[in-house]
């Protein structure tokens, strides 16, 4: 297993919890969550039991029909999956749990029987689909769990170093050096391809080739897109989640969904298809706000919004669909950043991945000036004290930002900070800080 963050958080929900509650891990599927889960079932507990409801027997999907005898139901999961549990020192988890909604809501009940303590986790849509007619226990705290960070890529590629070392200049304040920069970011773009998804990761290390970690990419595509049907059987959420790339490759001031669906429905006719997308964690929504300052998600525009992959190397693999692989050609060439084209839209999803993995909302923000008499946008906007913090992107080392500018000029009184993020060396340009890409983690 790699290393992920996530475990410290699970330490700390056992030892703060003990047994109160259970903890429920939500998130996109393949991204983990099972594997973590059963690694600290065995490092942290004397047993445990791992009851995956997408292969569960009937008789064990029975039991949770009837739980008024809490003694019968652990000695049966106790017979049938051969193990002991030990008073307080044993964890049961509760894989796929959106597949046995009843194992949800005797969740209540178990967390009060207090013997042993419960970890859920969930996937995609079905988690909120299948819950309609139980009740959801008030007794579960909530983890988001997100792709693998780019320090923890780093640590499955074996640099255990580099990450806090660029923590250190980004807090002084220091360029890094042309050459050091050069290396950080070819190691940046490598996380961009392969993503971090586990089993690209581990392709990836294994066999040093993009080949095969673009065909396990695939293969998680096209399961994203399989439960979208299931949720979705008109089509209409693949179609959307398909066309992402081509929809940022526009630069266009929103996703223009009448576009994608042939004109057959708009934004508005479809908002609780998009919350559902945005639930699911396999695409991260970035909305317009309305009215930029401390209170942006009071006055988002449901309407108008930004569509990104969770994973930037799903993204990558996604934007060459229409070949059956993403030739090695393409993937050295991007690494190297030779490829002829404007990349733009492929940092913006990397920086909109960082910014909701570290706890952000996404927003954006477009607006005219009428001394210029132009529209003009600014990539994403975070909330900070009472204040905003505008960002723009770009997708080579040009240190123009004029939409940055005039931002700040007409919400001079809303500016705590203001960041353009770039390819090139850590720098200020008058009260712009000019960040390197792999230093958005510590926005």
């Amino acid at each position: 297993m790699f290393r992920r963050k996530i475990y410290d958080k699970l330490l700390e929900w056992k030892k703060e919890s003990d047994g109160k509650t259970a903890l429920l891990i939500e998130g996109a599927r393949r991204i983990g969550k099972s594997t973590v889960a059963e690694e600290f079932a065995k490092n942290e507990y004397e047993s445990y039991i791992l009851i995956d409801f997408s292969t569960a027997s009937k008789a064990t999907r029975d039991l949770f029909e009837d739980i008024s005898d809490l003694n019968y139901v652990f000695l049966q999961l106790q017979l049938q999956f051969r193990v002991d549990l030990k008073e307080r020192k044993s964890l049961i988890v509760f894989d796929e749990v959106q597949r046995c909604p009843l194992a949800r809501q005797a969740i209540k009940h178990l967390v009060h029987d207090h013997r042993y303590d419960y970890i859920e986790t969930g996937s995609l849509i079905s988690i909120r689909k299948n819950v309609r007619d139980i009740v959801i226990p008030s007794e579960e705290r909530k983890l988001d769990m997100y792709p693998m960070d780019y320090e923890e890529f780093l640590w499955a590629i074996g640099d255990n170093t580099s990450f806090q070392l660029i923590r250190q200049f980004f807090e002084m304040g220091k360029p890094l050096g042309q050459q050091v920069n050069r290396q950080m970011l070819r190691s940046f773009r490598l996380y961009m391809l392969v993503g971090g998804m586990p089993q690209a990761v581990e392709a990836y290390v294994e066999t040093n080739n993009f080949r095969m970690t673009d065909a396990v990419k695939r293969d998680i595509l096209r399961l994203y897109e399989e439960d979208f049907m299931k949720v979705d059987p008109t089509g209409r959420a693949s179609l959307l989640f398909d066309s992402i790339p081509a929809q940022l490759n526009k630069n266009a001031s929103r996703y223009q969904v009448s576009g994608v669906l042939n004109g057959q429905a708009r934004a508005n006719d479809i908002l609780p298809l998009i919350a559902e997308m945005n639930d699911s964690k396999t695409v991260l929504i970035s909305y317009h706000a309305n009215d930029p300052g401390a209170g942006m998600s009071a006055n988002k525009d449901l309407t108008r919004f930004k569509m990104f992959i969770c994973d930037t190397g799903l993204f990558t693999t996604l934007m060459f669909k229409d070949r059956d692989f993403t030739e090695n050609e393409i993937y050295e060439k991007l690494l190297n950043d030779k490829l002829p084209a404007n990349l733009g839209y492929l940092y913006e999803n990397v920086v909109a991945q960082i910014l909701t993995a570290n706890g952000n909302d996404l927003f954006y923000f477009t607006f005219f000036n009428e001394s210029t008499k132009h529209n003009y946008e600014v990539d994403f906007l975070m909330s900070r004290k009472n204040k905003v913090c505008p960002i723009e992107v770009k997708s080579s080392g040009y240190r123009k930002h004029t939409s940055l500018d005039l931002f700040c000029t007409q919400y001079a009184d809303r500016i705590l900070r203001k960041y353009l993020v770039y390819t090139k060396d850590f720098a200020r340009d008058a009260e712009v800080l000019c960040i390197p890409v792999y230093m958005t983690p510590f926005l």
